[in-house]
């Protein structure tokens, strides 16, 4: 961690603090023995390669403008079913999706989601089940902080204090008894 550059963020634009965090998070998850699980992303990328496709069919059909309407109108609202089929019933606010340690008696990995709304410091981190129907899955623990508690004034991330509060979230969720069914 020292041998690093310290990450700096602009400590007016909230998004720029939300992606230092993230990305730290998913820098601790991983470090901890959790794989990323990327087989979302390559749905995503899927899912981009097919709306191409399609938006080539629209514009090389064989009927010009006028004629060609309805079948552009089709094209066209595929692309937002297309995406939002993927973020709003499996993506949501996560950030990171992870198959389970190597040599754990879990079957199921985690999601991380952290959510920073807009004109607010309050961090909220979320680490969950990838499966929470499993009979491995543990009940979602969570973390609100101000990231005020870890941001210098000048916007550098103090990694430490940031690391040591994911850590002992992920220890809480690790520790968890099973959920009751």
């Amino acid at each position: 961690m020292a041998s690093k550059s310290a990450k700096k963020a602009n400590l007016l634009d909230h998004h720029s603090i939300k992606h230092i965090l993230d990305e730290s998070v998913s820098e601790v998850v991983t470090s901890r023995g959790y794989v990323e699980d990327v087989r979302l992303s390559n749905v995503r990328l899927l899912v981009g390669t097919i709306i191409i496709v399609i938006a080539l069919f629209a514009q090389f059909y064989k009927k010009k403008f006028p004629e060609n309407r309805d079948f552009l109108i089709a094209c066209i609202g595929l692309y937002p079913f297309f995406f939002c089929l993927i973020i709003y019933t499996k993506e949501k606010d996560a950030i990171l999706f992870t198959y389970p340690p190597a040599g754990s008696f879990t079957s199921t990995g985690l999601v991380v989601s952290s959510k920073l709304p807009r004109f607010s410091d309050m961090y909220t981190l979320t680490i969950a089940s990838a499966d929470p129907k499993s009979v491995s899955a543990q009940e979602p623990v969570h973390l609100t902080k101000s990231v005020t508690q870890w941001f210098t004034k000048d916007g550098v991330l103090v990694e430490g204090l940031f690391w040591k509060d994911v850590e002992a979230l992920i220890d809480q969720y690790t520790k968890e008894p099973k959920k009751s069914k």
